[in-house]
């Protein structure tokens, strides 16, 4: 209910709401559509023997039923790890299918560090979608997309537990487009990496999430051309954080526009003095050319955690923000 609630409040406002140019350089998604797949073969991995029963390993028939497509068609089931392919489109034909990790909330609950495998990860994949299907309860990082260009991500839900180190989306990547996904966790929601290029995130709900992030900047960072914007964050550690301690290259292009939250800890948190990350080499990431506006909505305590946090480095200084239409309001107390 609260869900509901909330995310019908959200896109009725974001229709009233001016669009920006995305950051995209081009098309996104695969080169075949799934008709074209499907009517030159489907390789079904239950045909194959694989069974959810929590105990057959399905590695084997996925290898089968991969190979037996791979001369083009649909392979239908649950894969961990696709790489080094292109025109690949990964989806639940109804809907309804999901990813059960395994145990990740007990794992962290029980050992309390940051160890496991990543639900699903794509490495160099070019010209591809993931949609339409639910990851639950990754051991670690939920979706991680690595090295990847042309890439679609949307009409995802992905429930993780309440621990650090179960990031919702994390991507290093060219020229991606992730919208219409809900996040519930307790670390990222939507987080872009270096080296990365041409990101365009949109109408994204963080439900009790870290909430979404640029980072963590290291040396060499190479970053631009971002857009966040209909973004919606309940409950959530920040509505936008950039974060770095040192480091050296350049975070640049940046457009973050139609953010709303509520009951957040921070709401625009850009810290280059992270306390939580050691201090390493370097002067610190350039940060330039910023638009951010059009916030609204209000954080936990605006007193001791003020609606704009903006800790640039001091041997790399931000240059060129415009910051404008930033109405956040405190929901303790009378004053931030």
């Amino acid at each position: 209910l609260r869900f509901t609630m909330h995310l019908s409040i959200f896109l009725s406002a974001l229709a009233l709401l001016p669009t920006t140019l995305a950051q995209l350089s081009g098309s996104v998604g695969p080169t075949t559509n799934t008709r074209a797949k499907t009517t030159t073969k489907t390789c079904d991995i239950t045909a194959y023997g694989a069974k959810a029963d929590k105990t057959t390993d399905i590695g084997p028939p996925l290898a089968a039923a991969w190979a037996a497509c791979q001369n083009g068609g649909v392979v239908d089931g649950n894969m961990i790890m696709i790489r080094d392919t292109t025109d690949f489109e990964f989806f639940s034909s109804t809907g309804k299918g999901a990813i059960q990790g395994s145990n990740g909330y007990e794992v962290h609950k029980a050992q309390g560090q940051c160890k496991g495998a990543r639900l699903l990860r794509t490495y160099r994949v070019t010209n591809f979608s993931i949609h339409d299907v639910v990851l639950v309860d990754a051991p670690m990082y939920h979706l991680v997309m690595d090295s990847c260009t042309n890439g679609e991500v949307y009409n995802m839900a992905i429930r993780a537990g309440e621990w650090g180190c179960l990031d919702g989306i994390d991507l290093v990547s060219n020229n991606i487009h992730i919208h219409d996904v809900m996040i519930t966790n307790k670390d990222e929601c939507v987080t872009v990496k270096s080296p990365s290029k041409n990101i365009l995130v949109e109408n994204i709900y963080c439900n009790w999430s870290g909430g979404s992030a640029i980072g963590s900047l290291g040396t060499g960072t190479a970053i631009s051309q971002v857009v966040y914007r209909n973004i919606y964050t309940w409950k959530s550690n920040q509505m936008f954080m950039i974060k770095s301690n040192g480091g050296s290259g350049y975070l640049e292009d940046v457009v973050l526009e139609n953010f709303i939250g509520h009951g957040n800890a921070w709401s625009l948190d850009i810290d280059q003095e992270w306390s939580s990350m050691s201090k390493i080499e370097g002067n610190g990431v350039q940060l330039s050319n910023f638009t951010i506006r059009n916030w609204k909505g209000t954080e936990a305590n605006g007193a001791s955690r003020g609606p704009i946090k903006l800790n640039c480095a001091d041997g790399a200084p931000c240059t060129d923000f415009k910051i404008t239409d930033f109405a956040m309001w405190t929901e303790t107390g009378n004053k931030q």
